[in-house]
């Protein structure tokens, strides 16, 4: 509540624990209607103080209900009216005064609490948790008060007390900031959690032992691999060596709530420690790959980066890890994590996210520093992308590479604040106190398992080493690294606070550290819980889709009768849904493309492969911002009721107990949504994925996605993939930035037969090319440079029977120019085709024939070589685009293309013909675009140069 508003309330008298009760419910009245309670009090609640500027009944009702509560309710004595004063107001008010005290604790005490394990950390009490700050004082300590909604098991206390079980709870190694949640019920939950334990958790000798086993292992590991290989690059986790049981701890109350599967998301450091001690993977594999074996026949990638599953035992049974491969972009591999679980929970029709659970394990520096946290964030709660909560991991180092100094690395005073944008709690917690991030990881668990949202703990540690272990890292943090040095270890610390307590000895602790040595000496697993033999279940089946490559036959032809009476349903909307005018009118065109009254035209040749698809089973999964409508208004796969606002997807009735067909409006995001989108293709083997850009050069926001996942993924991790990505692309006078899809960009990534590039001119093609992505065993990632003008120009359609009996073609001859006519072949891909045909028809020109390149990569030799042998007497051959020169498919495949020219006419040259080479990838002016279209249309066609 607004303390103002409790001010004004107590000056006048009107609030004491007798006479609340009778607020409280004059208060509602007039909530609900402000004439319905007598005009003294009706004047009194309008002239209150507002929360944000408000009128009277803007006050926050809950938080007034809080303080209502507190003073406790009693209806027997009767209430005096404004301004004739209560009994025992002093002691009332300092109750209240108390009661901010409380609230400041809550909302400020982790400032004071101890979180740095290196005391470096400039801590000062805040001044709202002073008496001062409140109109108390030293001689208030020993008076008796109520401690109304505080969790303490105690309904009154001397405020001494009450202090001291504060200062306990939110100040002491555990900082927790959980008042900024709105949600009155998240947030009571969370305070009780927090002061019924005071913060402190009360482990049994077992608990204790186990705590200490896990740093042990942790420490082990890393003493282990410096005496064997000193100086290698590990990016070790010394310093945090907490982490491994806190994530031992998660990973098992995960598992007591019913989760059969966890997906990790981190970055390098500690990463190999968590490979060893957490997901079980073999020392003796791992000192191998120390030693520089080979593990694939591909390029591979560095040992902190590789990815790793298994199955271990946990309280509610088998659990499969999977950790998530992850390139030096630190915090990317995010929202490929939620991909990849969404892809799992649909899997399991896991609709709440009990089934499996991610957790993605971040650096301070970076999930402070790096944009696409903010986007997963934002994702968490969206229909097409949530995944039931995230429980985030920070190893907070308190710096970044060479960056420790607060006002160089941040803005925000914690490196997780950018957490409470969607009010996720925040618990920082010292990591040289094992039982209270033990405490914690049990408490982010039961928040998830509770709530369904996201969670931060920030584990304030330090690394012992430098941001590697090549570094010198007292040549710029000379002060911190003088205090790492004095710094006794976690494990250390705790064995002496154990030994301490005789819950073991000395000798005891020793042995725990040799016997640890020793299983890594033998090549032992030394996981906790690992399966020998695991649940195979549990995993993704991906063996139907290996080994297959270009050559694995397919057939996307369908039944044309099925598909007309599949066309008609598709298209019929039902009773009852008001069609909006514009959208009607599609329908009814479609309707009359299933009759073959109409050719089929871009919009019904997709929806028709969707629906084809999903008639054989194949799931389809199609995201982007504009996908229900399409960008361009040609798709319409949803239809908006003009009544209600309801919406109708025909897609999803196609029949009964169809494969499920998603497609969602996205929020305005590129790189987290595409990242999403490949994790979840890379979890989902058969079917289709589907991301659409808004416009093709957005992808460029995405480009880090593209560059160490979608093109590499498989050649450096093994890892496959059939996401298909559509880009609009084409030059229509639009601008530079509504252009171009970047074509050169992913040419230049194509290697290896790593992706797929094409770009479809016609209804047909995108139909067969849709079915071939998900028909064909081979999971290789599709990009498809899609179109806007030629969506619905007059020229780009298709037949039924062409949809039905065909396939895609790589190439697409001239059947309108022989050999025996033709002066000139005009190589070409894309839009440019429609441009240079319509000006060959006005030009009543015979000469030039026209050859579309429709699959730029992997690039079809053969078939251009057969499309080319009417000509093989010509030695003018012409690439043409309307791309710049050094922009669009010249560059990147002038060499392939020149190969089979030379191949059907060793005679024959190559020449490009198209724009000029340009910084920007087109103009801004419709003029100049005209103009420029003019000219290299007009050069391409002419046969006299």
């Amino acid at each position: 509540m607004h303390d103002s508003l409790m001010e004004a309330l107590w000056q006048t008298g009107h609030i004491s624990g007798s006479n609340a009760a009778y607020v409280e419910d004059v208060y509602e009245s007039f909530l609900k209607d402000p004439n319905s309670v007598p005009e003294q009090w009706r004047e009194y609640f309008e002239k209150l103080p507002t929360v944000n500027g408000g009128t009277g009944a803007d006050v926050r009702h809950s938080e007034i209900i809080e303080y209502f509560e507190l003073l406790g309710r009693n209806r027997a004595r009767p209430m005096v009216a404004p301004g004739e004063g209560a009994a025992n107001i002093a002691h009332e008010r300092k109750q209240v005064e108390v009661v901010q005290l409380v609230n400041a604790y809550r909302l400020s005490g982790h400032q004071k609490a101890q979180l740095d394990p290196l005391k470096l950390r400039d801590v000062r009490t805040p001044h709202d948790l002073s008496l001062d700050f409140h109109g108390l004082n030293t001689a208030d300590l020993d008076s008796v008060f109520q401690t109304g909604d505080l969790s303490f098991g105690y309904n009154e206390a001397s405020l001494k007390d009450i202090i001291a079980d504060l200062d306990k709870t939110y100040c002491h190694t555990i900082g927790a900031e959980v008042m900024h949640i709105t949600n009155y019920e998240e947030r009571r939950w969370l305070l009780q959690r927090l002061e019924s334990s005071r913060s402190c958790p009360d482990f049994g000798e077992k608990t204790k032992l186990n705590l200490l086993r896990r740093l042990t292992a942790a420490e082990g590991l890393e003493r282990h691999l410096d005496s064997k290989y000193p100086g290698t690059k590990r990016f070790g986790l010394e310093g945090a060596e907490s982490l491994i049981p806190l994530l031992d701890t998660l990973i098992n109350r995960c598992g007591g709530y019913g989760a059969k599967e966890m997906v990790i998301g981190m970055a390098h450091r500690g990463r190999l420690n968590t490979l060893v001690n957490v997901l079980g993977k073999n020392p003796v594999e791992l000192f191998e790959e120390f030693e520089g074996k080979k593990l694939v026949d591909t390029s591979g990638d560095v040992k902190y980066h590789q990815g790793f599953s298994s199955n271990v035992m946990t309280p509610g049974g088998e659990m499969h890890l999977a950790l998530a491969f992850n390139p030096s972009h630190l915090e990317i591999v995010a929202p490929v994590v939620e991909g990849s679980v969404r892809a799992r929970q649909d899997r399991r029709d896991d609709v709440r996210g009990n089934k499996v659970v991610p957790l993605v394990i971040h650096g301070d520096a970076a999930f402070a520093g790096q944009g696409v946290v903010m986007e997963t964030f934002q994702m968490s709660q969206t229909r097409a992308y949530k995944t039931g909560g995230t429980i985030h991991l920070v190893v907070n180092n308190q710096v970044g590479f060479t960056t420790n100094r607060k006002e160089d690395s941040r803005s925000t005073d914690y490196a997780t604040d950018v957490a409470k944008m969607i009010e996720a709690p925040i618990f920082h917690v010292n990591g040289d106190d094992p039982e209270a991030v033990a405490y914690l990881a049990n408490l982010a668990a039961d928040y998830r398992n509770e709530f369904g949202k996201d969670v931060v703990v920030d584990l304030v540690c330090y690394r012992r080493r430098g941001h590697n272990e090549t570094d010198e890292p007292s040549a710029t943090q000379p002060v911190m690294y003088k205090a790492i040095r004095a710094q006794k270890t976690t494990r250390t610390l705790y064995a002496e606070q154990l030994v301490n307590e005789s819950v073991l000895s000395a000798e005891e602790a020793q042995s725990m550290s040799d016997d640890y040595r020793a299983a890594l000496d033998r090549g032992d697993h030394v996981a906790r819980g690992l399966v020998s033999e695991p649940d195979r279940s549990l995993f993704v089946d991906w063996s139907p889709y290996i080994g297959h490559d270009w050559q694995t036959p397919y057939d996307s032809t369908y039944p044309i009768k099925e598909l007309q009476d599949l066309a008609e349903q598709i298209n019929n909307i039902p009773d009852g849904v008001q069609v909006q005018r514009q959208v009607s009118k599609i329908y009814e065109d479609r309707r009359k493309m299933a009759g073959g009254a109409l050719p089929i035209n871009w919009g019904m040749a997709e929806t028709l492969a969707y629906a084809t698809l999903l008639k054989q089973d194949y799931g389809v999964r199609l995201t982007g911002q504009d996908v229900g409508r399409g960008t361009f208004s040609h798709r319409h796969a949803v239809v908006h009721n003009q009544k209600d606002g309801e919406c109708y997807i025909p897609l999803q009735n196609v029949k009964e107990d169809q494969p499920v067909f998603d497609i969602f409006d996205s929020f305005l995001s590129e790189e987290a949504v595409l990242a999403f989108e490949y994790g979840y293709a890379t979890t989902k083997p058969g079917g289709l994925v589907i991301w659409e850009a808004q416009f093709g050069d957005f992808a460029n926001g995405a480009q880090v996605v593209i560059d160490q996942f979608i093109t590499s993924g498989e050649h450096k991790w093994q890892r496959l993939c059939g996401l298909t990505m559509l880009l609009p692309h084409g030059y229509e006078g639009q601008g530079p930035e509504h252009s171009s899809a970047r074509l050169e960009r992913f040419m230049q990534l194509c290697a290896e037969h790593n992706i797929q590039v094409c770009i479809p001119t016609t209804p047909a093609q995108v139909y067969h090319m849709i079915r071939r992505q998900a028909i064909r065993l081979m999971r290789r990632p599709l990009v498809v440079m899609s179109p806007k003008w030629i969506l619905r120009h007059k020229l780009a359609t298709s037949s039924l029977e062409e949809l039905a009996e065909g396939t895609f073609q790589s190439v697409i001859g001239d059947d309108k120019v022989s050999g025996e006519d033709a002066k000139r072949v005009i190589l070409c891909s894309g839009k440019v085709y429609y441009h240079l045909y319509e000006a060959r028809e006005e030009l009543e020109q015979n000469d030039v024939a026209l050859i579309r390149i429709e699959q730029l990569y992997p690039f079809p030799e053969e078939d251009l070589r057969v499309a080319l042998k009417q000509y093989a007497h010509l030695c003018d051959v012409v690439w043409c685009q309307e791309e710049p020169m050094n922009q669009g498919a010249w560059y990147a495949s002038q060499h392939r293309m020149r190969r089979v020219v030379e191949r059907v006419n060793e005679d024959a040259y190559l020449r490009y013909v198209g724009r000029q080479s340009s910084s920007a990838p087109a103009a801004g002016y419709m003029s100049t675009h005209l103009d420029e279209l003019n000219k290299f249309v007009n050069a391409a066609l002419d046969t006299s140069v």
